[in-house]
Formats: structure tokens, C-alpha cells, sequence
């Protein structure tokens, strides 16, 4: 079961300045050269060997993110980079004109649970969206609040899952942006906490079976440091309300055989069948079941090797509908019976396309997703597998939702783009029809705006898309300041998708272009794997290719141009403006994996060896992610890109030293006046539950620092 989660007037940042201010003119060159008084980082003479390679790493002691020196170190260095901040004259303007798109307000769509329909809605600066229901009198009530989960917002709400009957509900919250989760349960209806919080939770759902208790997954907590943590055997449990978490039961991972990377467990709708999924890496999972019904009853092998995603879609008695990439690497449905889950039994049920296939269940119906080039196309089927309808969508862009209970009349689903905030539509499944259910009131004219999608060649002469935002009438004179973002990892797909901060880019007159490269998943299988291990490089010059057709269609130049990405994203960010640094002129790096030889050595990192390799598989594999480990391939005396480096001190996921350390070559190594600093953000981790207020300064800091040091004095 999964978790349940919850316009300005556009005016150029040209407007109003002269030619010779767009550009980075003499003057503006040298108020860029004013002196940084850098930290000075320690090195020490640790130095480790792989495969006979000597291979120094002078700031190691920097992954002891507990030590008072590194919190001495962080100190100075924010010190050091929101002094260079408060400099620049137009930060605070960006930052008011950002809360200005960012404060609007977003409701989601409605679910039935119980008596009542529950909604999440955001007044538009809320840090975090609060959850209200309605019963079935038509009375709304506020149910449950996450900004009052900490006097600083720093504690969010990270899952919610409700019982059969929606008497009960379990929510799992995040402190300080840690993967690490407590779940409390309460009754529903008086909002009374049944029992003590169950802690040390991680890469888990909550998944109840009836009413009576529910399913989890965790690791064994580290002492100490998370280094110590053992990451390799994700467990399975039971808790049955009422009674201690430690006497929860083991479903599975106790032995060495069920040793795996990631363990996850849900319960079919029917609560006929536990779903039990087993991988090794974010890429292919075994997968199992058992029939509830049976007391007694085992674990059933549907899949023993983790070569595919396969996973339950749907249980129809003594049927399952299984959705798998094995053998169809844009994935398909099949239908196979219970007692005798095996391969050999499978029989097709909605075959394998062109195009990638998500696929979700409701009202009824099953709603097929495809990503045509990135771009959603829905496709509506019976549960006898006949096509019903290609659903009408309101334009181009991406959806989702399209998710109900079997009962529901009506199933919700979302649509936007670049342009266009998250409309909520509700459609009847029995006629096709759609209606807007709640369209957001933006201050942003997405009218004034266009998109377009381009496909370039990149170095091995394979077609990647790309989609390009800008105000219309844009002229493409190459001197625009554009926003290049990318990911490229872990079957991840980058659709279009309205981001206030975005909007914010364009509203200062900027261009965004998004690459849908290699590594991710718009394509299949095939596209994933294109872009992993040894073939990682792929995704790099995918970037690059990006970035040189952004320049040759006169978009923008390189004395204009930022690239950005985040986590695996940030990886690609660091491998890129140390591989061709004269190809942009500022680059943002966030929350990266930046240290090749050393992530797999990190609590979360040992789980991304498939789309990696590490440094201890083999010399070669070694040697590949040397050549392009951004930690490992700063250079004395070349001029890299004006640079800031973003992280938080609580990232248990790309834990902080990745970030420290790359900030920590590059001052020590830069050549030239561009800046290269490391913003810090302190009790924050990877992203998520981010309070709104500390998304709203760190993309006011990015675009300031950009926009600076393209050279622009005023806005």
C-alpha cells in the first residue's frame, strides 16, 4: 500500500536594463574578482589503496559529520558563502517575488476512508500541507496539522496509511529531514494515540491488514555513526496494535538467503494477499505472496531472481494481475493464478508497447499510463483487458493519479506542465468524461509562456529530448539566462510538472530546459541501462550535448548558462563542470553523490551499486569511476564554473561529506575569480518535508548567485 502525500504579471529580468548590463562587462568582471577569504580546510595524509592504486583522500576526516571540527568547519564556511549572499543587491527582490508565485493555494485530490473524505490542502506558504476531512454531513474539520509537529517546521509529515475500516490511522513523520521515521497510531475518530510510537523505521510504507496491526520495513539501527549500519538486509515485520514493537514479528529477512538491499510488504485490497517484493538494488526485485486466508500460510515464490521490476497490480480472488518489465522492458500486465504464480503460468493481459507503461486500478478499471517522449497518454481498460477508451486529456503534459478503491464511483487524477499548476480533474470512468474538480489561482500568466519540445544528438549520435520553457516573443539571441536541469539515474523519468520555483526562473526572464537523459526511465529498461556502470558516461554526454544545443540555437551563450540536478543529479552536475567546465558559467550542484570510490561505503549508498558499480568490484570498474568521481577530478590551475555547492547536515541519505569534500578541492584548486562556495543548510536532509520557507531563501540563493555572476548588476 502506498503512503498517501500530499501569479505574477511575467517581467523580464532584462526589462528596463541596457545591453551592456545583460552582459558581463569589464566593470561587472571585476566586481566579480573581489577577494574570498576561503576556510582553510585541513588535509591530512590519509591515503587508501585500490588494486594497487594509490589514491590520496586529504579531507576524510571531513565524513565525520559528528566531530565539533566539521561543525566548526560548516560554521565557517556558511559564514563565507551568506556573506558573498547578502552582497548581491537583488536577493531579497528574488526571494519576495519567488514567495509571491510559491503563496497560493493547493488542495489535493479527495479519498475515501471510513465515514469521512479526507483532503490535504496548503494556504500557500504553510511549511507543510495539513490534512482535513469532511463527514458525511457536509462538515469539514481540520483531522491532522504537521506544522505543528515542531515549533520550526523542521518535522514533517513523511506517509499516512488508514486501516480497512479508516478507524484507524498510522503516520510515519521525519525529524529533521532523517530517512530515519517514528509512526504513531491513532483512533481516527477521536484522535487519540493508541500506543507508543514505533521508531527506527526506514524505506518503509505502512501497510495494514484489516484493522488489527500492519506491516513494515526497517534496518538494524547503527550505534553512532551511520557508517556502521547494516545496510545490506532490509527486514520485513508485523506489528499487531497494542502490543510492544519489540515483539514485532519477522516476515522476512532474518537469513542470509533473504539478505537484500531493499524489503518492502503491502496488502492486496481484498486483504487476501500479502505482497512481498525483495531487491537488491533500486532496479529488480524477487517477489512473493502469501494467502492470508490460510492461517498458516507460507510464502509463495512468484519470481527468485531480481533481473525485473515485478510487482502485485491487482487481486481478483484466486488471481493476480502482475505489471513486469521481465521480458518486456516497457513493461506489460499478466494474469496468473495464486496457487501457481510461477513464469511459466504467466499469460498476458495487456501486452508490452512502444512506450512506457505505469498503470493503476480504481472504480472498476485499470488506467494504463504511457509516456510518449516524456509526455503522458492514457489508455482505460476493463478488467476482462479490453480496451475501454484512450481517456481525453486537457493538453500536453504529464498526469497522475488515476487511483481508487474498487468501490469508488469516480477516480481523481492530476494534470500540468511547465506552464500550468496541478489541475485536479475527476472522471467518470463510466462515460469518459472529465470535469475540473479544483484548478489552483496562480499570480503567474501561464499564458505568456511557451514550451517546447526539441530532440538533439548527443555524442554517440542517440536522440535525446528536451523541453524548453520561455516567455513567448522570447528573443533567442544567445545572451538569455537558462536554467539546464537533469537527472539521468535510477529509472527516474523527468515529465513536465509546474514548480513555482520554476516559475519564479521565467518570471525573472530566464529560460528553464529540462534533458530527459540517459539513466532514467522515459524510454524503458533499455534507456535505464544505457546510462549505468560502465556505461555512466552516456548520461554525461547527454548533459553536455544539451548544453551545446542550448548554445548553438542562440537560447543562451556560456557566459549565460547554469546547470543544475540534485542527489544522482548532483552527480551529474560535478561530472560535467569538471569534464568541460568551459561549457557553463555557473553550476549548482545539489545534495550530490560527488565522492565515486567512497558512497557505497554510506548507510543509503550501498543500495546504488546497480546503476554504479563500485570501486571494490574489479580494477576496471574502479578505474571508470575514478575517471569521472568529481571529488577525484578537481584540477590545480584550471578555471571551474562559479560554483555553489548545496547539502544539509542532516542528509542520511547522500550523506553531507560527498558535498564537503568536493567544496573543499575546489577552493583549494580553483583557478580565476569565479566563486566557489558550499551552502549548508543546518537540521535539513535530502529534500523532502523541506520546510516552504527554507525551499523559498535556498532557490532565492541559487538564482541570485547565478544571475550575479552572469555578470547582472540589476534586475
Amino acid at each position: 500500500m502506498k503512503p498517501i502525500l500530499p501569479a505574477i504579471l511575467a517581467t523580464s529580468i532584462l526589462a528596463g536594463c541596457s545591453q551592456q548590463a545583460m552582459q558581463p562587462t569589464e566593470q561587472s568582471m571585476q566586481a566579480n574578482e573581489q577577494t574570498i577569504q576561503y576556510v582553510k580546510t585541513r588535509k591530512s595524509d590519509h591515503v587508501d589503496n585500490y588494486f594497487g592504486a594509490q589514491v590520496p583522500d586529504p579531507y576524510r576526516w571531513l565524513e565525520d559529520d559528528r566531530s565539533e571540527e566539521t561543525a566548526q568547519w560548516v560554521k565557517a564556511q556558511n559564514e563565507v558563502t551568506f556573506g558573498y549572499l547578502e552582497q548581491i543587491p537583488y536577493r531579497d527582490e528574488i526571494k519576495q517575488r519567488i514567495t509571491k508565485l510559491w503563496n497560493y493555494e493547493r488542495v489535493g485530490a479527495p479519498f475515501k476512508e471510513g465515514n469521512y473524505t479526507y483532503f490535504f490542502k496548503n494556504d500557500g506558504l504553510q511549511n507543510q500541507s495539513v490534512l482535513y476531512r469532511t463527514d458525511s454531513q457536509g462538515n469539514t474539520e481540520l483531522f491532522l496539522d504537521p506544522n505543528q509537529f515542531s515549533a520550526d517546521g523542521t518535522t514533517s509529515l513523511a506517509g499516512l496509511s488508514f486501516s480497512k475500516d479508516g478507524s484507524k490511522l498510522a503516520y510515519s513523520i521525519s525529524e529533521g529531514g532523517s530517512d530515519w521515521r517514528k509512526v504513531i497510531v491513532i483512533d481516527s475518530q477521536t484522535k487519540e494515540q493508541l500506543e507508543a510510537p514505533l521508531v527506527d523505521i526506514k524505506f518503509s510504507g505502512i501497510a495494514w491488514y484489516g484493522n488489527e496491526g500492519f506491516y513494515y520495513s526497517s534496518y538494524d539501527k547503527p550505534d553512532g555513526s551511520e557508517l556502521s549500519a547494516k545496510t545490506d538486509q532490509h527486514k520485513l515485520y508485523y506489528h499487531k496494535l497494542g502490543q510492544p514493537q519489540a515483539d514485532d514479528s519477522l516476515v522476512y529477512g532474518g537469513i542470509d538467503a533473504e539478505k537484500h538491499r531493499y524489503v518492502g510488504g503491502y496488502v492486496t485490497e481484498d486483504d487476501r494477499y500479502l505482497v512481498v517484493e525483495a531487491a537488491v538494488s533500486t532496479s529488480g526485485n524477487k517477489l512473493y505472496i502469501r494467502d492470508l486466508n490460510k492461517p498458516d500460510g507460507q510464502l509463495i515464490t512468484v519470481l527468485d531472481h531480481t533481473d525485473s521490476d515485478t510487482s502485485v497490480l491487482e487481486s481478483m480472488g484466486d488471481e493476480l494481475l502482475l505489471v513486469t518489465n521481465l521480458n518486456a522492458p516497457n513493461k506489460k500486465v499478466v494474469k496468473v493464478s495464486a496457487a501457481a504464480p510461477g513464469v511459466e503460468n504467466w499469460q498476458d493481459f495487456i501486452a508490452q508497447t512502444d512506450n512506457v507503461l505505469t498503470i493503476t486500478t480504481g472504480a472498476g478499471y485499470l488506467y494504463a499510463e504511457y509516456m510518449v517522449d516524456a509526455i503522458s497518454k492514457v489508455i482505460q481498460y476493463d478488467y476482462q483487458g479490453k480496451q475501454v477508451r484512450t481517456v481525453e486529456l486537457p493538453g500536453v503534459g504529464s498526469v497522475g493519479g488515476f487511483s481508487a478503491k474498487q468501490d469508488d464511483k469516480e477516480v481523481y487524477y492530476y494534470f500540468g506542465n511547465y506552464t500550468m499548476p496541478n489541475t485536479i480533474f475527476a472522471f467518470a470512468p463510466q462515460t469518459g468524461e472529465s470535469e475540473v474538480y479544483y484548478r489552483p489561482q496562480v499570480a503567474f500568466d501561464t499564458d505568456a509562456f511557451e514550451s517546447k519540445q526539441v530532440f538533439y544528438q548527443s555524442k554517440d549520435g542517440t536522440q535525446v529530448p528536451m523541453i524548453i520553457t520561455y516567455k513567448k516573443g522570447t528573443k533567442l539571441d544567445g545572451s538569455n539566462p537558462t536554467q539546464l536541469y537533469g537527472y539521468g539515474g535510477f529509472n527516474a523519468s523527468l515529465t513536465p510538472g509546474f514548480s513555482s520555483a520554476w516559475a519564479g526562473w521565467l518570471d525573472l526572464g530566464g529560460i528553464v530546459a529540462v534533458a530527459n537523459l540517459r539513466g532514467g526511465g522515459e524510454y524503458g529498461k533499455a534507456w535505464h541501462k544505457a546510462g549505468t556502470q560502465m556505461q555512466k558516461q552516456n548520461v554525461f554526454d547527454d548533459f553536455i550535448a544539451a548544453a551545446e544545443y542550448l548554445i548553438e540555437n542562440n537560447y543562451t551563450d556560456s557566459n549565460h548558462l547554469m546547470v543544475r540536478g540534485g542527489s544522482n543529479g548532483g552527480l551529474l552536475v560535478g561530472a560535467v563542470m569538471t569534464q568541460r567546465p568551459d561549457l557553463m558559467k555557473v553550476a549548482i550542484p545539489q545534495v550530490g553523490v560527488l565522492d565515486m570510490l567512497r558512497y557505497h561505503t554510506f548507510t543509503a549508498g550501498a543500495g546504488w551499486a546497480y546503476d554504479y558499480g563500485t570501486a571494490e568490484d574489479n580494477q576496471a570498474m574502479f578505474e571508470y569511476l575514478k575517471g569521472y568521481s568529481p571529488v577525484h577530478n578537481v584540477k590545480a590551475g584550471v578555471q571551474y564554473p562559479a560554483t555553489l555547492v548545496t547539502t544539509g547536515d542532516h542528509d542520511d541519505r547522500v550523506v553531507p561529506a560527498h558535498s564537503f569534500k568536493f567544496a573543499a578541492e575546489l577552493q583549494a584548486k580553483q583557478s580565476g575569480s569565479n566563486p566557489t562556495l558550499i551552502r549548508i543548510e543546518t537540521n535539513a536532509g535530502h529534500g523532502a518535508g523541506t520546510p516552504t520557507a527554507k525551499q523559498i531563501e535556498l532557490y532565492a540563493d541559487m538564482y541570485a548567485f547565478a544571475l550575479y555572476n552572469m555578470g547582472i548588476r540589476k534586475l
